[in-house]
């Protein structure tokens, strides 16, 4: 199974950083490790109340860099942040070189049963958002989707390429931010957390190719729980105009369009993800 990093000092780099950031972090946090068929996986909770939201970031992302997400859930409900093995952060660094999502599933239902909580609701964003629709667990109460991947192709048009082929291979703060004005709204500005990051990752790390879409059929069987969707109106991997017609499909739901936001959800929006997960939450804690 290969690393997600090129090399042991690319590694070392990358779990520094994290740390470090777990521990400026100015709200209380717990963490713990489990050991799954996929190696150790590092969980970041934080938190108190019912039901229990289970957070999966998109790609390349990890608890320490979603931590305002983190301080924006947890005054509601307890939330755990799953570094997924196989992405940069501080689980195991193998993941396989095919059938990821299958397997991303599998090993996402072993979390679920590690943390020992039932009636959870599964937040995913881009890749795991396809993670979170890929596991089974009976443990699963209801999911929230934000910028999903799994429904359909990601869109990535000429000026996407070019910015992200040229951060790729000169991985500069500035080239970073050139490729992430395209993540956010027209006119906005990256969060400069974000920039450290994928300037770093970019450096150390393997790329990750998109998911492809889930089965239809799979999709299907997870309509039977309750689950939304949101998307930013700027979103450019995942337009709304494209992303809505393949979730009614699939699904038969309408999806939320977040006015003002792109592929990448700042901390200045992030009172539309509390929203939208508690639409499915309030009915469960009722």
């Amino acid at each position: 199974m290969p690393s997600v990093y090129k090399t042991p000092a690319g590694q070392h780099a990358v779990r520094q950083w994290c740390l470090e950031a777990l521990a400026r972090a100015d709200f209380p946090l717990t963490t713990a490790t489990l050991d799954t068929s996929a190696g150790l996986v590092h969980l970041t909770s934080a938190g108190g109340g019912k039901p229990q939201v289970v957070m999966v970031p998109g790609t390349g992302f990890n608890a320490a860099v979603v931590l305002p997400w983190l301080q924006a859930l947890s005054p509601r409900w307890t939330t755990t942040v799953v570094d997924l093995p196989g992405q940069p952060g501080l689980s195991d660094p193998r993941r396989p070189s095919g059938a990821r999502l299958a397997w991303y599933g599998r090993v996402l239902d072993e979390i679920l049963a590690g943390v020992d909580a039932d009636g959870v609701v599964l937040l995913g964003n881009s890749l795991g958002a396809a993670v979170a629709l890929a596991a089974g667990s009976p443990r699963i109460a209801a999911r929230a989707l934000v910028s999903p991947a799994g429904f359909s192709r990601l869109n990535v048009d000429l000026p996407l390429a070019l910015a992200s082929a040229v951060w790729l291979l000169r991985p500069t703060a500035e080239h970073t931010r050139r490729m992430l004005r395209l993540f956010v709204a027209p006119g906005a500005d990256p969060p400069q957390t974000e920039v450290e990051w994928m300037t770093l990752t970019a450096a150390s790390c393997r790329t990750t190719l998109a998911p492809p879409p889930l089965p239809a059929a799979l999709l299907a069987r997870r309509a039977e729980r309750p689950c939304v969707v949101g998307v930013g109106e700027h979103d450019r991997f995942l337009p709304p105009r494209r992303l809505a017609p393949a979730v009614r499909r699939t699904m038969n739901l309408n999806v939320r369009v977040f006015s003002g936001v792109g592929h990448l959800i700042t901390p200045g929006h992030l009172d539309e993800v509390v929203s939208l997960v508690g639409e499915v939450t309030d009915p469960l804690a009722n």
